[in-house]
């Protein structure tokens, strides 16, 4: 049997899943696996870094058992994954020196402020990483570490120390520890890489007090990072991209002013600028763009903390159901939210507010609200932040987007896309698949091999569903001005 299949990794923030594509880009098998979310403090969120690889590997076993494919099928493998989550680990025993910070964890908003107390470093982070100072990215996590495990300081000056977002750890435990290295499109989100220039920049690592030899070597999206070892079989690992970025690259967007959202644990929306590194007036970042060439493609990006994550807190938490799949049956039974406004600001506020101590709130409770209005307004949420989010895409684009595709696991709810749609009166589009992030890093990968070529880079032309804008827009501006009324009152709670 001819090497026609490729196998997608897309390690998330709270699963890990495995997915093989034929040529013809369909889904031959996949397999997920959830793993445990560690909060040891208030706004603190870790992973268990092997139990992550554990997850990964697990998942790779059982998509080939489910395919019927040998491993020797699989003509090459792409990596996506959760992006700025920060790993630190010993090069010789490869052993994790503490649990992996994850992106939502709030734990270095303090070392932030003290980097903004430096005269012009502020400025200088935005115009040569293109992003926002904040505890999001992976700069300040890897001071935390190296300021606060015990050892850990000195193992890494002494070279005896490797960092690397989710996708480093997973080259270098799939390579047998042969390969330490990343992507632009994860190297862009640490905030400690320059875009423009496309390496590490001494005057953040000198900030950060942060040993250049801790950081991976940073390649192109597509081509070589090594042989994973699968159960014996050595098969090339030949696409890697940030999750968001694997995303817009799988639906298509790769022209300028394409844009996507993807409805994940949080939200995040990607347009496309091509080769121009466009700055942000309105709260976005500026990012890397994942692209099949040495030529660096660029994005305007909005992240939202809590998406999807908000009604897992509803299921998990607050017990009001037992199957995410609820949610629309629950948010259908009331004709609206009953005045309830949620702010789902559980780790603060991403793009385009960037408040890191803003936290949740529910308001305009009375005693007639149910728990059918608390789910609606949590469905809400997703889609007002989102509506913030393309305001502020158009003003720096300085023209509208026509169109908003979108994927990930909450983009299935109906109700969510309708309202989406009305609340920011621009249709949505729905592809039949909803795995574009990791299609993306299929693409990425099997491209470099020869499986796909230029004119399979396209959008594909499956039936989808467009959802189209139906609300009043007097409602629409009624219910946007509550939001962000609301939003305004949740703003730095945690500070005092």
């Amino acid at each position: 049997m001819a090497k026609e299949y490729i196998l997608a990794l897309d390690q998330g923030t709270t699963s890990s899943r495995a997915i093989i594509f034929d040529r013809a880009k369909r889904m031959t098998a996949s397999a997920q696996r959830e793993f445990r979310q560690y909060y040891p403090r208030e706004g603190w969120v870790e992973h268990d870094a092997d139990e992550i690889f554990a997850s990964q590997y697990a998942v790779i076993i059982e998509a080939l058992a489910k395919s019927g494919l040998r491993t020797e099928d699989i003509a090459a493998i792409g990596i996506t994954n959760q992006r700025e989550t920060t790993v630190i680990w010993d090069r010789r025993t490869g052993k994790p020196v503490c649990g992996a910070i994850v992106w939502q964890c709030r734990r270095t908003a303090d070392i932030v402020e003290e980097l903004l107390k430096e005269p012009g470093l502020s400025d200088h982070i935005r115009q040569t990483t293109g992003l926002i100072p904040d505890a999001y990215f992976s700069a300040t996590k890897i001071k935390w570490i190296l300021d606060h495990i015990p050892g850990a300081r000195q193992k890494a000056e002494n070279g005896d120390l490797l960092f690397g977002t989710v996708d480093s750890w997973l080259i270098w435990k799939l390579t047998g520890g042969q390969v330490h290295a990343t992507d632009r499109t994860n190297a862009a989100r640490t905030m400690l890489y320059d875009i423009h220039k496309l390496d590490w920049d001494e005057r953040l690592l000198r900030a950060l007090d942060i040993p250049r030899s801790l950081l991976p070597e940073v390649r192109p999206s597509c081509g070589d990072f090594g042989q994973a070892d699968i159960e014996g079989v050595r098969i090339p690992i030949t696409g890697v991209a940030g999750d968001q970025q694997s995303a817009l690259f799988g639906h298509g967007c790769i022209g300028k002013g394409e844009a996507k959202n993807t409805y994940g644990t949080g939200c995040f929306m990607l347009t496309n600028t091509g080769t121009d590194a466009v700055p942000s007036r309105s709260g976005l970042i500026t990012t890397i763009a994942a692209g099949t060439g040495d030529e660096v493609l660029y994005a305007l990006e909005g992240s939202v903390f809590v998406g999807g994550a908000v009604i897992q807190w509803l299921r998990d938490e607050m017990r009001f159901f037992t199957s995410s799949g609820d949610v629309e049956y629950l948010a259908r039974k009331v004709p609206d939210s009953g005045g309830v406004i949620f702010v789902p600001a559980f780790t603060g506020m991403g793009a385009p507010y960037w408040d890191m101590y803003a936290r949740g709130m529910l308001i305009g409770l009375t005693r007639g609200t149910r728990q059918e209005h608390i789910v609606r307004a949590a469905e809400e949420s997703i889609a007002f932040q989102i509506a913030d989010l393309l305001h502020a895409m158009e003003q720096d684009m300085g023209s509208p987007l026509v169109e908003l595709k979108a994927d990930g696991g909450a983009c299935r709810d109906n109700f969510l896309m309708q309202f989406q749609a009305d609340i920011s009166d621009r249709s949505v589009y729905r592809p039949d698949t909803a795995e574009m992030t990791a299609l993306g890093a299929a693409k990425l990968a099997g491209y470099a091999v020869g499986i796909w070529h230029d004119e399979d880079l396209h959008a594909d032309t499956g039936k989808g569903t467009r959802f189209t804008p139906s609300m009043d827009i007097q409602q629409r501006d009624k219910a946007l001005a509550r939001w962000h009324e609301a939003v305004r009152r949740c703003a730095n709670w945690a500070s005092t």
